[in-house]
């Protein structure tokens, strides 16, 4: 047995039979030729994975491919592919550095390039569908690869085809995303980063400066998972109708709110879960962080299963107390 917990960034203890070191496609494509149906699971950075106990059914295939090239050079953007294993963060930096603009808001996400598709990240702002041009992906039943168009991969908020209809079909191996190298679209008003920037007298940002601005902000807020065992964000930040948002206001006058699609509201999840009374609250070994109530903690020795309950117990709270159902977005392993 192999014990996971060194690729989990909940840090719990998993065991598995059996790891998979994927470092090429073509390891892909000769798991597969050999493949006897026996069920897997690929994974990058496990930043957004509880496992609920130990595996013996599956078999883990850890995707490590790396490389970043520039594909095609344009007037104002290039296209650039990065490898499914390249670590996300350490991919902004490296654009940064390269004078390219577009993802600086989405700075210090934890986990690999190949799971930002799944889940579209996003932050401040700025999802990942913004700037993704293409999705290069195994085809699993059929052997090959190819190449998916941005407008090919359904996606949504926190969501694409590969958490639904193509989950388990396709594997991804690499994006190309359209990056800026000059008027830099740069976004500025969501969250606190118009106020960090204001203190920096720090009219006209650069893409490193936003850059800067969101690393100093996750940093004040969210623990390590180095130090601190955690997912990042557990629950997608719930979109409602104006009137949740008025019955909120007749409470709190001053509950935060984005715009959203179709007339409705955009809540912040974490503000709902403070607000019902779990920042920093401990159950055990698990608990809500101090400094960011939507971050679910393993303070050391915390189990998937003791995990997944206090996720649960907060969901129940909310929905009881302001009748939202909070949706998660860590992908829940029961295998």
């Amino acid at each position: 047995m192999t014990n996971l917990s060194s690729y989990l960034s909940f840090g719990n203890r998993v065991d598995c039979q059996k790891v998979i070191h994927i470092t090429e496609v073509e390891n892909l494509k000769s798991y597969f030729d050999s493949w006897n149906g026996k069920p897997y699971l690929v994974l990058g950075g496990g930043s957004n994975v509880l496992f609920i106990h130990d595996t013996t059914e599956l078999e883990i295939l850890l995707l490590e491919t790396k490389g970043i090239e520039v594909l095609v050079e344009g007037e104002q953007t290039d296209l650039i592919e990065v490898a499914a294993g390249e670590n996300w963060h350490n991919f902004v930096l490296w654009s940064i550095e390269n004078g390219y603009g577009g993802i600086e808001n989405l700075s210090l996400i934890p986990g690999t390039v190949g799971a930002a598709p799944i889940q579209n990240i996003g932050a401040y702002g700025v999802e990942l569908k913004d700037v993704l041009h293409s999705v290069n992906v195994f085809d699993v039943e059929k052997k090959h690869s190819f190449t998916l168009h941005n407008s090919e991969c359904g996606f949504g908020y926190r969501d694409s085809i590969f958490k639904r209809s193509h989950k388990g079909k396709f594997i991804i191996t690499g994006i190309c995303l359209e990056l800026t190298k000059q008027n830099h679209r740069t976004k500025t008003h969501y969250g606190a980063i118009a106020q960090e920037l204001e203190s920096l007298d720090i009219v006209q940002p650069s893409p490193k400066n936003i850059s800067d601005v969101v690393i100093k902000i996750r940093s004040s807020k969210l623990p390590d998972p180095k130090v601190l065992g955690n997912g990042g964000s557990f629950f997608k930040n719930p979109v409602v109708p104006k009137t949740t948002l008025e019955e909120l206001q007749q409470e709190f006058e001053t509950v935060p709110n984005y715009p959203a699609e179709d007339g409705k509201v955009k809540l912040p999840a974490g503000w709902l879960i403070e607000k019902a009374g779990w920042k920093g609250k401990r159950v055990g070994n698990v608990g809500c962080h101090k400094d960011q109530a939507l971050v679910i903690v393993n303070y050391g020795g915390a189990t998937g299963a003791e995990i997944w309950d206090h996720a649960m117990n907060v969901q129940k709270s909310v929905l009881d107390k302001y009748g939202i159902n909070l949706t998660p977005e860590v992908n829940l392993i029961n295998q």
